[in-house]
Order: structure tokens, then C-alpha cells, then sequence
């Protein structure tokens, strides 16, 4: 399958630009944050990606039917507005398919969007060759459940701001920092889980990234439904030997 970007894809198009309550320009009281994106699929052999769904388009996101939306292509700064017109057009829209996710040009604006998936009591899925990497991660895990498929696949790696800085180059309690922290908390994290998870993903390189399948992000974060074995879901020593490692986490 080729990047979403070099696809011709046929839908109606939906300018969700303006509504909702969020402000492309400004989020959490600070100018919009830096993009976090991964163009790059890596699913292979006999497992081929969804076909991407034709119904009406809100940014990102296309209406499959009255139950259900996919995610089809990055965040950027007016999805909270266009994720919120969509969901007063279509109010029973309860699953999001995640099919192919690279990520977000706006980190702020996708922390947005992932807390109004919570709030709507909206249910993440990602189908066998679905992908969700960079930005995209953080959107499944705000799934009231989460359902990753066997031949599903994420990546992680750190944020890049629009500045150029990386979690490294501030300290840990700095709010662009801590604001991660606080989201995994919102996501149902308990405080070690959420330092180990976000240690995890800065252990990579913004200009790299970390691929696991649905069986090891089971390991990282609670799933409702995995279908194939998955190890105890928190190795605490592990994760401890993980934060302790990480300089910018002392």
C-alpha cells in the first residue's frame, strides 16, 4: 500500500474549519505544537492494509456509517473543530477505525482530539493491517475500550516541537512535558504507567521510530480484546530500569 498522501481518494468533502470550541491557534494557553508524523508503513507478507472508506470527510476522519468513523490521515490544528462537526452530524458515531495513522502535524490540537474521543465515550480499533504510529498513538489510547487486531502494527518515537525541541531538551516537570503525563493519567493510567509509557516512546529519537505489534503495546497499555498471547501487562522492574536509565526523567 502506498502512503496515504501519494492515493487519489474519492469523497465528499466537509470544511470543518471554525466550529467547535477549539482554537487552531492557541491550545492549553500556548502557541500550536510541533508535528509528529510517520508516513511509513512497515506491515508485511499476506497482511494488507484496510481499504480506505469513501463516506463524507471531516479532516481526517471519514464517515463509514452511522456507527462508526475511520481515521485515514493526520491530525493537524483544525481537527478538534472538524472531529466535533462530525460527531454533531453523525451523534451516534461510536468506534473509530484506525486504518492508516501517521501521526499529527499539531501535537496540541491531536491531545484535543484525543480528549474529546474520551469524553464521547467513543471506542479505538484498529483492524488487522491497520496502522497507528507517532501522534496516532495517543488518539487509540483514548478509546473508552481498545481493540487491536492481530496484523494490526504502531510505531512511537518522541515529539518534535515547532521550535525543534525534543522531551530531552526540557526537564521533566516542564509543561511540555508534563502535559503527556497528564493525558496518559486522563487515558486511566496510573502515575508509574504513565512515566513508563512516556519513557518508552522518548527512548526513540524523533527521526526514528520503535514498531511493535497489538501483543507488545498489551504489554504497555490496557487492551479489551487481543487475540493473541500477550505477557503480563506491566513488567515493573523493567519499566523501572527504563525510567531510571532516562536522564531527563531524574
Amino acid at each position: 500500500m502506498s502512503p496515504l498522501y501519494a492515493q487519489e481518494i474519492g469523497y465528499e468533502v466537509v470544511d470543518g474549519a471554525g466550529d467547535g470550541d477549539f482554537d487552531p491557534a492557541v491550545v492549553d494557553g500556548a502557541p500550536t505544537g510541533g508535528e509528529r508524523t510517520l508516513f511509513t508503513m512497515s506491515i508485511p507478507g499476506p497482511v494488507h492494509a484496510p481499504a480506505i472508506p469513501q463516506g463524507p470527510v471531516y479532516g481526517p476522519f471519514r464517515v463509514m456509517d452511522e456507527g462508526r468513523a475511520a481515521l485515514v490521515d493526520v491530525t493537524d490544528a483544525l481537527s478538534p473543530g472538524q472531529f466535533a462537526r462530525m460527531l454533531r452530524e453523525h451523534p451516534g458515531i461510536a468506534t473509530i477505525e484506525m486504518i492508516d495513522c501517521p501521526g499529527t502535524e499539531d501535537d496540541l490540537a491531536n491531545l484535543e482530539v484525543g480528549r474529546m474521543i474520551r469524553a464521547h465515550g467513543i471506542v479505538t480499533h484498529v483492524p488487522a493491517g491497520g496502522s497507528v504510529r507517532s501522534g496516532g498513538v495517543e488518539l487509540f489510547l483514548a478509546g473508552v475500550r481498545r481493540y487491536a487486531d492481530p496484523g494490526s502494527e504502531f510505531a512511537v518515537h518522541s515529539w518534535q516541537d515547532d521550535t525543534g525541541m525534543e522531551p530531552a531538551d526540557y526537564a521533566a516537570s516542564a509543561p511540555e512535558n508534563r502535559r503527556y503525563i497528564d493525558y496518559y493519567r486522563l487515558m486511566g493510567m496510573d502515575a508509574a504507567q504513565a512515566q513508563a509509557f512516556y519513557a518508552m516512546t522518548n527512548s526513540v529519537p524523533f527521526a526514528s521510530a520503535r514498531w511493535f505489534d497489538a501483543g507488545e503495546m498489551g504489554t504497555w497499555v490496557q487492551l479489551d480484546d487481543v487475540k493473541v498471547d500477550v505477557s503480563p501487562r506491566f513488567r515493573f522492574a523493567q519499566l523501572a530500569a527504563l525510567v531510571d536509565s532516562t536522564a531527563w526523567f531524574q
